[in-house]
């Protein structure tokens, strides 16, 4: 017959055990432990194959004893049985039923034969019979047992012993003692029954089970009760059955997870069983660690979230991905490796990178830190700097190290924002906006990016400013592109582990100091809403995020307290055995000594010579080749050096005795602000430090404001409030000699928002 002929066709036991699919999938780390494990079937619940010496004893007699207590000893059909069954249908008596082990693993092997709402027919059960016989002549009784107990639905969605048991007792199979080892049991007999059956048939099972106890001692997983409280067992039975210990997912790796599935779905649909990953065990455990020991030490500061991406510099490999604090965070799901976030400085090495390499600054240029007053479509851009204090005439080694805001916005107005947008796509960053949208604020990073994104930026740079993906599984030879020119990443590079040069800002004891090489940039967002230390050394990039998923501001963290000592944690512990030395050079470079000149005299100093310090200490700089001089310094003002006239008054660099117009015998003048301007009050920045610089030509003058006298000199601030207000220059009898008109608008009125970055 058919059934007969297909029976003969069972699968060999390794076959079973090879199409086993877990409704889980295990991500391995490349040394091959678990990570994490990601539920992926969402259709049924199974666990992991549990071979039959990982099985509570306990467990293995309850099932024997419930389901078939000659199993050690039929040929796979238990004649007796079935000749009792027989018997008692025929007196209409209830039987256990001749149904063995072995019988209803030939069912669940060839659903053909598997029993449905009115029973099998005859030529099922001929079938099924003829399979548990050659079930059992050619596998053993082991292995049909550990078959079984992988294959049998226990209740609901769940198949096999593994699930049973980490969803009802949350516990591997191999610790079921005899109380959950006789609910299991009770579960396969009648899987979707009420509490209350189970454990009256539990109660069966073990009482069965202590009456064989003296018979099987090598068997018991505990000692025998001496009597069975089945009120207990139904409470303990109606407790396990609500119980759901067995949690989708769970792991140190569950947002790197969730992307690595997503990845590979898209390449072919399958998930099996095990995914191979470039984390490195260890290490993803430790940045764990180190993101959660912080924001406990922060605790009181609001600041509850964060996320760490460690890159392999040359094959592009993630080491380590933590997208969250976890327990700590009340938005654990959110991978903050992934969500944008406004990256404040840490897009200021780009900038400086794209001006070096366009060869409009130099190391050694120097640019001017003071207030800046620049006309924009949307109002009057006025950038501060984070501890709203200027350091007056700096060069770009200084301004980039110590990050300073007000010289990356003229560095900008130089690049444009058009241009630079255009870079800041080339190395990996493509911001959805165009760079007119953002304004002179990209230099302080005001768009939305991921950590994912800007650590393979960084990265970039350490590779000399070559671009490549990121590997998660596969590591393939990286496909690199050139994204920047070599040159000026070495030198940006360069500053960024120049400990003296930071020292303005950050101190010469900072916790960006390492006692090896690398390069690091702070960045934090306005208002404090994300904070972030990204940073490489020779074989590591490595990228850390601090702040709230919600958006809301953090209570006084900023850089160097934030991210940057889970940067140094996790940096220190990559080399904890591994040196990092500097980089070489690239071709084209040029090292030449360099000297700086005093402060130059402003029109009307009492003081023509000026000071008589050098701006900066001599020192051995790095140019591109063409590019290099000795000597810089400022030897005469220019008036409005940036455009719209709306910058106030600037100083040209001149590093020879050329010498700009002077504007001395001009008449006095308004320089900034300019004529019309609107000027829009930030809400995220205190009033009384939302000052307006008046400057003009000119030392003898004074300054009105609608009528009433507002100061003397050349420079004057004032506290702007809202309204339309006149502006007067006037010399020392009261004369006008010059007038412009602004208004001052209330916060939240600006078309586009102008944010600001911070170190």
């Amino acid at each position: 017959m058919v059934s007969a002929s297909a029976a003969w066709a069972i699968p060999a036991f390794d076959e079973v055990r090879a199409d086993f699919k877990p409704s889980d999938t295990l991500i391995l780390s490349r040394e091959g432990e678990v990570l994490q494990r990601l539920r992926t079937d969402a259709t049924v619940r199974r666990g992991q194959w549990v071979p039959l010496a990982e099985v509570s004893p306990a467990l293995r007699t309850a099932l024997v004893l419930s389901e078939d207590k000659r199993f050690f000893e039929h040929s796979g059909v238990d004649w007796r049985a079935a000749s009792a069954a027989a018997w008692g249908n025929l007196w209409n008596q209830r039987t256990r039923g001749a149904s063995t082990i072995t019988m209803q693993l030939a069912g669940l092997l060839d659903g053909d034969w598997r029993q449905g709402p009115g029973g099998r027919t005859v030529v099922q059960k001929l079938g099924q019979t003829v399979a548990a016989q050659v079930l059992d002549r050619r596998w053993r009784k082991d292995q049909i047992l550990e078959a079984y107990l992988n294959l049998v639905p226990f209740r609901s969605e769940l198949v096999g012993i593994d699930a049973l048991s980490r969803t009802l007792f949350g516990k591997a199979s191999h610790g079921l003692d005899d109380r959950e080892a006789a609910v299991a049991a009770a579960l396969v007999r009648a899987p979707n029954a009420r509490p209350a059956l189970v454990a009256q048939r539990a109660c069966g099972v073990l009482r069965d089970m202590q009456a064989t106890s003296g018979a099987r001692p090598a068997q018991r997983a505990t000692p025998a009760p001496a009597r069975v409280d089945c009120d207990a067992l139904d409470l303990f039975t109606t407790a396990a059955l609500q119980r759901r210990a067995f949690d989708a997912s769970e792991g140190v790796a569950p947002h790197f997870a969730r992307y690595l599935l997503r990845q590979r779905s898209g390449k072919d649909g399958a998930v099996p069983e095990h995914v191979p990953s470039t984390l490195r065990a260890p290490l993803q455990r430790f940045a764990v660690q180190s993101l959660q020991q912080h924001l406990r030490e922060l605790r009181g500061r609001n600041v509850e979230d964060g996320a760490v991406l460690v890159l392999d510099n040359a094959t592009g490999a993630v080491l380590a991905w933590v997208g969250s604090s976890g327990q700590l965070s009340q938005a654990s799901e959110v991978d903050g490796v992934l969500a944008l976030r406004q990256p404040g400085s840490t897009l200021k090495p780009f900038l400086y990178a794209q001006a070096i390499a366009e060869r409009r600054l130099t190391a050694a240029s120097l640019v001017e830190d003071s207030p800046a007053q620049i006309t924009t479509a949307s109002g009057l851009y006025i950038p501060q700097n984070y501890d709203r204090q200027f350091k007056g005439w700096v060069s770009v080694r200084t301004a980039l190290a110590a990050s300073l805001n007000v010289p990356a916005v003229r560095t900008l107005v130089m690049v444009t924002p058009d241009a630079f947008h255009r870079q800041l796509g080339a190395v990996g960053l493509p911001l959805r906006e165009s760079g007119d949208y953002f304004g002179y604020s990209l230099a302080l990073g005001s768009p939305e990016v991921p950590l994912l994104h800007l650590t393979n930026a960084f990265r970039t740079l350490a590779n000399g400013g070559r671009s490549s993906a990121v590997a998660l599984s596969d590591v393939a030879k990286p496909r690199f592109a050139p994204a920047l020119d070599a040159r000026a990443a070495f030198i940006v590079g360069d500053i960024l582990s120049d400990g003296n040069a930071r020292a303005r800002t950050f101190g010469t004891d900072s916790v960006l100091a390492t006692r090896f090489w690398t390069a690091v940039k702070t960045g934090t967002s306005k208002d404090m809403r994300d904070n972030w230390a990204v940073g490489w050394s020779e074989r590591y990039t490595v990228g850390v995020w601090v702040g709230n998923a919600s958006g809301a501001a953090m209570h006084d963290v900023s850089g160097t307290s934030g991210a940057a000592p889970i940067w140094s944690a996790v940096m220190g512990f990559l080399h904890a055995r591994e040196p990092s030395r500097a980089p070489k050079a690239p071709l084209g470079l040029a090292r030449t000594a360099v000297r700086f000149g005093p402060v130059a005299p402003q029109p009307g100093s009492p003081d023509p010579r000026g000071g008589g310090q050098p701006l900066e200490a001599a020192r051995e700089e790095w140019f591109v080749q063409g590019t290099q001089q000795a000597f810089f310094a400022i030897d005469s003002v220019a008036i409005s050096a940036y455009p719209s006239s709306a910058s106030g008054q600037n100083y040209a660099k001149k590093s020879a005795p050329d010498a700009a117009v002077s504007p001395a015998g001009l008449p006095p003048r308004i320089t900034a602000p300019a004529p019309g301007t609107i000027i829009a009050l930030d809400p995220d920045i205190p009033p009384a430090r939302q000052r307006l610089q008046f400057t003009a030509t000119g030392n003898a003058v004074q300054w009105r404001l609608d009528g009433k006298t507002l100061g003397r000199g050349p420079r004057v601030a004032w506290l702007p409030w809202p309204g339309r207000h006149v502006v007067q220059l006037t010399d020392a009898q009261g004369k006008v000699l010059d007038e412009v008109r602004l208004e001052v608008r209330g916060a939240g009125v600006v078309a586009q928002p102008l944010r600001a970055g911070a170190h």
